[in-house]
């Protein structure tokens, strides 16, 4: 054989040669399949993700409820009302001045001051008898003077019980016999204007009337026995049968 021959016989024939590998039809339809599935199983496995994660976390609010936080006005209805607020609150009722160290049992404190008419009324002048001494915030207005025609209405009856009754302001002299003049009153009238006796008794003080404090005198009476000391103390007095009450107590001494 020559070579040429060789040579052709050397080359394959085109029948002989392979076809090239062809991927088969189920391959693709398979990887086609997958491609468009992958979307929905990713959108699947979300949504899984997200139901366990709610599930996850209303088991976890179960356990823990969440704290609230409280608001401004559940706050604010724990807080102490302020100082202002409470004066406001406050009715006219006055506080009597600490300290005085007047309490029933101890001595009555000495005094001497002017009283209408002239001349000057003192403890001295009263001993060895029993004294009702009724303090009042000022001449001439509607409760004091409810009052003092109430002492003036008993003043006899006092006099039976073997007590003196005397009343006491910061009046002026003048204002004094004014207001007794005007209302025919009986019992003497004492001027304190320097408060000295109005503290002494405790009738001086913090006073509160419509959101507003100020000092002033304190409704008392002051009843003192025939030894000189104090037998019965009211204080923040309502006028109204008040003075029959004191009575009762000069009787019962």
């Amino acid at each position: 054989m020559s070579k040429k021959t060789r040579k052709k016989s050397s080359k394959p024939s085109p029948k002989s040669r392979k076809p090239p590998a062809t991927k088969p039809a189920a391959a693709k339809t398979a990887r086609k399949t997958a491609r468009r599935s992958a979307p929905a199983a990713t959108k699947k496995a979300a949504a899984t993700a997200a139901n366990k994660a709610a599930k996850t976390a209303t088991k976890a609010a179960a356990r823990k409820p969440a704290k609230t936080a409280k608001s401004p006005s559940a706050k604010a209805s724990h807080k102490p009302t302020s100082k202002q607020l409470i004066k406001s609150n406050l009715s006219d009722t006055p506080k009597p001045v600490a300290g005085t160290g007047l309490v029933e049992g101890a001595m009555a404190p000495p005094f001497s001051l002017p009283r209408d008419g002239g001349g000057s009324v003192s403890l001295a002048d009263y001993a060895g008898r029993k004294l009702v001494l009724f303090f009042y915030p000022r001449a001439d207005t509607p409760g004091c003077t409810r009052e003092a025609i109430d002492f003036t209405r008993l003043d006899s009856a006092f006099a039976d019980a073997g007590a003196v009754v005397l009343g006491i302001s910061a009046d002026t002299v003048k204002a004094q016999e004014s207001f007794r003049n005007k209302h025919q009153l009986s019992v003497p009238l004492i001027s304190d204007e320097q408060h000295e006796m109005l503290e002494a008794y405790g009738a001086w003080g913090e006073k509160s009337m419509y959101g507003r404090t100020f000092m002033g005198i304190i409704r008392t009476t002051v009843l003192i026995g025939a030894d000189g000391r104090i037998a019965r103390i009211w204080r923040n007095v309502r006028v109204d049968g008040h003075a029959d009450e004191v009575l009762a107590a000069v009787r019962g001494m």
